[in-house]
């Protein structure tokens, strides 16, 4: 028994079974198709070998890694630097699913939804920077601060933030001190539609997440786990702008058959 134990021991001694490229499109299949985990395909490797490598990865930072480093390659493809220095706030607030304890939603009064608030930071090329889940029922400024604290910490090139009137003085002030400053955006005095300069970016990125059914709603048990699938979303789409696939393909092309003259 010893000897079998010592046999045992040291890193890689196990031969993996799944190809970490299946484990991926699992994820990203989950995530554009919005099905529960127990539905994934047969063809796939199991729902709990890939749920594990999901909460491992969030858990061990490969997710956001995995995700940073495809939006430094976009930037550079994009013929920007690799860093920014400037970002856009928003925020969304969506239902939850009846999995999701009642400690970690709220009620927006405003828009009238149960559920929880995704505060975001994205570049001017609308690619994520920061992301926060919270209570659907935290205001705006109070998310804000705390995307102005990630982004001072994780982005410190940034030192310019856009943001709408729904954000008080509170998010300026407080900007100032991480030494980023803080505009807002304000609507136009005329009635109508309006493309607001800087402001559309992050709309569109919003509207980029709900390409993803699988956040049309908020599923995740876990606010951290609702996190990560925000940067799965952001890393289908980034990838498939790197390769120049306008839809996803989840398994490569089938073997032409042989051509009898």
């Amino acid at each position: 028994m010893v000897a079998w134990r010592a046999a045992r021991r040291g890193p890689g001694v196990v031969t993996r079974v799944h190809d970490l490229r299946e484990i991926v499109n699992a994820i990203l299949y989950v995530c554009r198709t919005g099905i529960a985990w127990e539905y994934l395909p047969h063809d796939f490797p199991p729902y709990k070998t890939v749920y594990d490598y999901y909460a491992k990865w969030e858990t061990d930072g490969t997710t956001e890694t995995l995700h940073d480093m495809l939006r430094q390659q976009v930037r550079v493809s994009k013929g920007r630097t690799a860093t920014p220095t400037a970002a856009i706030i928003d925020s969304q607030s969506v239902k939850t699913s009846c999995n999701v304890n009642e400690s970690s939603q709220g009620i927006d009064a405003g828009k009238k939804i149960k559920g929880r608030k995704r505060h975001i930071a994205t570049d001017v090329l609308g690619l994520l920077l920061v992301v926060v889940v919270t209570a659907a029922s935290v205001q705006d400024s109070a998310g804000g601060q705390q995307v102005l604290d990630h982004l001072a910490d994780m982005h410190p090139s940034v030192s310019m933030a856009w943001v709408d009137g729904g954000y008080n003085n509170a998010v300026i002030g407080h900007g100032a001190q991480q030494g980023i400053q803080v505009e807002v955006v304000k609507r136009p005095a005329v009635k109508g539609f309006h493309v607001l300069p800087r402001r559309w970016v992050v709309e569109r990125t919003l509207g980029w997440l709900m390409q993803h059914r699988r956040l049309v709603r908020d599923y995740e048990a876990l606010p951290q786990r609702s996190r990560t699938m925000i940067h799965w979303a952001m890393t289908n789409k980034m990838s498939r702008e790197l390769t120049g696939e306008s839809t996803q393909t989840w398994r490569p092309d089938p073997p032409k058959p042989d051509i009898v003259a």
